[in-house]
C-alpha cells in the first residue's frame, strides 16, 4: 500500500503536544516535580485577566512566579521523561516519513511547551529541529530562566507554521495541523482560511466547530484515518487493512454527529408580560 515511487504531493502536517501527543500537561508534571500546588488555579487566574495568549501561561510563570523560578534546564528535561505520552507516536512518524500512495508528509511538533520538554519526551521519535517549542534564555551564571526568546501559543503559532510553510515551499492548501484546546484557535482558523485540513483529538467547545474532523482516541496513530479518508480518498476497510499490516486492528470505529445544546425553562413571568403588552398595542391601535 506504501508507494514512495508515486509520491507527488507534499503535506506540512503540525501537531500539539500536550494532550494531543500526550495524555498530561506539561505544567501539571513540572509542578508535581517541584512539589508546587496551585497550578491550575494561577492559570485560570492569568486567562481571566488576559495577561498572556492561551497556552503561554506556563512561560509566564516560569519567568516571573516566585515559585517556579527555581526551574532550571534539567528540570524541563526530566520533565520531558515523566511525560507519559500516547501510544504509537513513532509508529506515526514512521508511516508519515515513507508516505502513502501519491502523499509525502513533513511532520513537525508546535507547541507552548518548553522545547526541552518536547525534545526529551519525543527523543529518538521526532527530530530535534522538527520541534517547536517556547524557547528561553538562561543566566550563564546561575542557570535560571533569563528571558523568553519565543512562545508558539496563540498566534504564535501561526508564525512558526508560516515559516515551516515557507521554509519547505508547500502550498497553503497541503497544510494538517492537529490540536486539542483553545491554544490551537488561531492557527486552525488560519489553516482552514487558507483552505488547509485541521483535526481536533478532544471535544474541547472552541476548537470542534472550527476544526475539519474531529477523532477521539488514546492512540496517536488515530489521526491518520481523517488524512488517509479525506486527503488520500481510502475507504474504511483499505484503513483497517493497513492497520491490521502493523499489527493493529481498530476495534471499534464509531462516527457520530454531535449537537451541543443548552435549554432552559420558558420564564412564564416574562411571556405573560409580553402578551399583556401586545394587547395594549392592539386596543391603541383600535
Amino acid at each position: 500500500m506504501i508507494n514512495n515511487a508515486n509520491i507527488t504531493k507534499h503535506y506540512l502536517l503540525a501537531s500539539d503536544f500536550d494532550k494531543t501527543l500526550s495524555f498530561n500537561d506539561t505544567g501539571l508534571v513540572l509542578s508535581e516535580l517541584l512539589g508546587t500546588p496551585n497550578f491550575e488555579e494561577k492559570v485560570a487566574g492569568l486567562s481571566r485577566i488576559n495577561l498572556v495568549q492561551q497556552g503561554g501561561e506556563l512561560a509566564y510563570l516560569l519567568l516571573h512566579d516566585p515559585e517556579y523560578r527555581q526551574v532550571r534546564r534539567e528540570h524541563l528535561v526530566e520533565v520531558g521523561k515523566r511525560i507519559r505520552l500516547k501510544p504509537n507516536i513513532s509508529l506515526l512518524s514512521q508511516f508519515l516519513e515513507r508516505g502513502v500512495e501519491g502523499h509525502r508528509f513533513s511532520f513537525y511538533v508546535i507547541s507552548a511547551a518548553p522545547e526541552e520538554v518536547i525534545q526529551s519526551a519525543l527523543e529518538g521519535i521526532v527530530p530535534a529541529d522538527h520541534i517547536f517549542g517556547t524557547r528561553f534564555r538562561y543566566d550563564p551564571m546561575l542557570g535560571e530562566i533569563e528571558s523568553i526568546l519565543r512562545v508558539p501559543a496563540g498566534y504564535g503559532k501561526v508564525a512558526v507554521l508560516d515559516e515551516l510553510q515557507s521554509e519547505l515551499q508547500v502550498s497553503p492548501d497541503r497544510i494538517v495541523y492537529v490540536g486539542d484546546g483553545s491554544s490551537d484557535v488561531h492557527v486552525m482558523l488560519h489553516t482552514n482560511r487558507r483552505e488547509g485540513f485541521t483535526i481536533a483529538v478532544s471535544e474541547a467547545k472552541l476548537i470542534t466547530p472550527i476544526a475539519r474532523r474531529t477523532v477521539l482516541s488514546d492512540d496517536a496513530l488515530s489521526v491518520l484515518v481523517p488524512i488517509l479518508e479525506d486527503l488520500a480518498g481510502w475507504d474504511a476497510n483499505s484503513i483497517r487493512l493497513l492497520f491490521e499490516s502493523q499489527g493493529l486492528l481498530i476495534q471499534e470505529w464509531d462516527k457520530v454527529q454531535t449537537d451541543l445544546l443548552t435549554i432552559g425553562e420558558i420564564q412564564v413571568g416574562t411571556n405573560s408580560e409580553s402578551a399583556e403588552s401586545a394587547e395594549v398595542g392592539e386596543a391603541a391601535a383600535v
